[in-house]
């Protein structure tokens, strides 16, 4: 197997396309017109992107050359429809390919992190599933995981993907996570359910979006 390297802009377009594979498949594969939403999406999303649809074009057609995606066989439709195909070019299990999908569009992230985020797209059970997880993608060849140093302050280490190429390094924690006072577990609390609220709030706004895309498509 070839070794691959994605860009920024690649990789969004790849894990958006996998995420809706896993949680919305009766609206899969995507139209050009819900990809870009998909790809443009608040929720879920590290870093938040605005792109058009000519960069999400162009990432299509340089993907569609490392066969990671390619146009869908659809008869039912007049409007050309897009596919990933990363289970045809590493057989992935349904939990490999939902916690890769999650580093491709959050970047590097925790155990705990990976096994929360990823439920929407495949049960993890336990913690250590989330573990053997990581450690079978780590041993493929050439390795799709690492793990990053971790850094100061943190108890956890991060994992990102290398799709994208060797990670040398993170950034510290986001500030949300980082709490002062006496409190700090509540603090984290806190923070964590502020975070879980607002990410519903703009996955509801993400999904009337989509449904209006969706729905233009048969007017």
């Amino acid at each position: 197997m070839m070794d691959i390297i994605l860009t920024d802009i690649e990789a969004r377009v790849l894990g958006s396309l996998i995420e809706k594979d896993l949680t919305t498949p009766e609206y899969y594969p995507l139209s050009l017109n819900a990809l870009v939403h998909a790809c443009n999406q608040k929720s879920n999303r590290d870093p938040f992107m605005n792109l058009d649809e000519e960069a999400v074009k162009q990432a299509l057609r340089t993907l569609d050359k490392k066969e990671l995606t390619g146009p869908a066989d659809n008869m039912e439709s007049r409007v050309t429809k897009y596919e990933h195909r990363l289970q045809e070019v590493f057989n992935f299990t349904r939990h490999e390919i939902a916690i890769l999908c999650e580093l491709l569009l959050r970047g590097p992230q925790t155990p705990g992190e990976l096994r929360n985020r990823a439920d929407r797209m495949h049960k993890f059970e336990d913690l250590g599933i989330v573990q053997t997880t990581l450690r079978r993608l780590m041993e493929r060849e050439p390795p799709l995981v690492k793990i990053l140093p971790k850094q100061p302050g943190t108890k956890e280490a991060r994992y990102a993907h290398l799709l994208s190429g060797d990670v040398q390094g993170w950034e510290p924690a986001p500030a949300e996570e980082t709490v002062t006072g006496g409190n700090s577990s509540a603090g984290e609390r806190i923070a964590h359910l502020e975070n879980e609220v607002e990410n519903l709030q703009k996955e509801i706004a993400d999904f009337k979006q989509q449904f209006a895309a969706f729905r233009k498509q048969f007017e």
